[in-house]
């Protein structure tokens, strides 16, 4: 039986790789004019016609705007993360068949957060030591790195790799364009080896409420963030620097910065201190492009009582 169900995963996994690329391929070679709307309609099809993840999204849009989940506001912003989405995943599909400096051209290297960013990493580098970028699914985090990446900064990610691994060494290939090295989030060994020198390591955070991750306040209700990103900066002596790549009207990208954050030790007090920063530097990223932010898993948890758990976490860990 069980070799029956990994037949049927590994041919499932290749019918969604061939179908990525032959879109891809397509969608490079198609006018804007007429791939923009049709993508549009596709993610409108699958907002009506997937009830489940509708819910979701409605769910975190009514934390993000402070109404019910029933409100007229929260569906216009739910409908409108899903044709922002569209677009987002149309220029993903396109990326491979630009030219390798894409990032660079999609994201000057101009304004206040870029020079916070770059002199972040030119005084971590001259430290000997890393910095740790968090972020969220807010707009194109590719685009971040790969624009950095291509400036020479030694540019590393840490990515889920057991779900599709065609898929994951498929994109993999087109960040390895730009200089962008991927770990498996599993390798403790390298990302600890990596982190042990002057480099950039991405992070994503927004990965959905998890009971036993580190409690804090975003949106003004309890969740929970990973404690990697505070952990390894504790263990590592790396900053920590919470950015946004925000896609602008005429189509580019301008990167967003909050203060570094530096952790004097791996206390449980020192990972909550830290972590609900970057809450609160994502939560001003979300609030800045609501319908920019795309994530599609509960953030929150569903009952008070899991909330006042994280509280009581919270003030335990505050004062170990």
């Amino acid at each position: 039986m069980g070799s029956i169900t990994r037949v049927v995963q590994r041919t499932r996994e290749r019918v969604v790789v061939r179908g990525y690329l032959l879109a891809s391929f397509a969608i490079a070679r198609l006018s804007p004019r007429i791939s923009e709307p049709v993508a549009r309609s596709l993610f409108r099809a699958g907002y009506y016609g997937w009830p489940a993840k509708r819910r979701i999204i409605h769910a975190n849009a009514s934390h993000v705007l402070g109404r019910g989940v029933d409100d007229a506001a929260v569906g216009r912003l739910a409908r409108r993360t899903y044709a922002t989405y569209s677009r987002f995943a149309l220029e993903l599909m396109q990326l491979p068949h630009m030219p390798a400096d894409e990032p660079t051209r999609l994201m000057p290297p101009v304004g206040e957060a870029h020079d916070r960013f770059m002199e972040l990493w030119a005084r971590c580098s001259a430290e000997g030591r890393g910095v740790i970028i968090t972020s969220g699914h807010i707009g194109s985090i590719e685009i971040f790195a790969g624009a950095y990446a291509l400036q020479g900064i030694p540019t590393y990610g840490l990515a889920d790799d057991s779900a599709y691994p065609e898929l994951f060494e498929v994109l993999n290939q087109q960040r390895a364009r730009w200089g962008v090295h991927i770990i498996p989030w599993r390798n403790l060994r390298e990302i600890f080896r990596v982190m042990r020198k002057p480099a950039v390591m991405g992070m994503v955070v927004d990965w959905g409420y998890r009971p036993d991750d580190v409690p804090v306040r975003f949106f003004g209700a309890w969740t929970t963030l990973p404690a990697g990103p505070a952990t390894l900066a504790a263990r590592c002596h790396a900053a920590i620097l919470t950015v946004a790549s925000r896609r602008q009207p005429d189509g580019t990208y301008r990167v967003a910065a909050a203060e570094p954050i530096e952790l004097a030790n791996g206390s449980p007090r020192e990972i909550l201190r830290a972590t609900q920063a970057i809450a609160d530097a994502l939560e001003m990223m979300v609030r800045e492009a609501p319908d920019q932010w795309f994530c599609f898993k509960p953030m929150w948890p569903a009952t008070m009582a899991e909330a006042d758990a994280l509280a009581a976490r919270a003030a335990a860990m505050a004062a170990a």
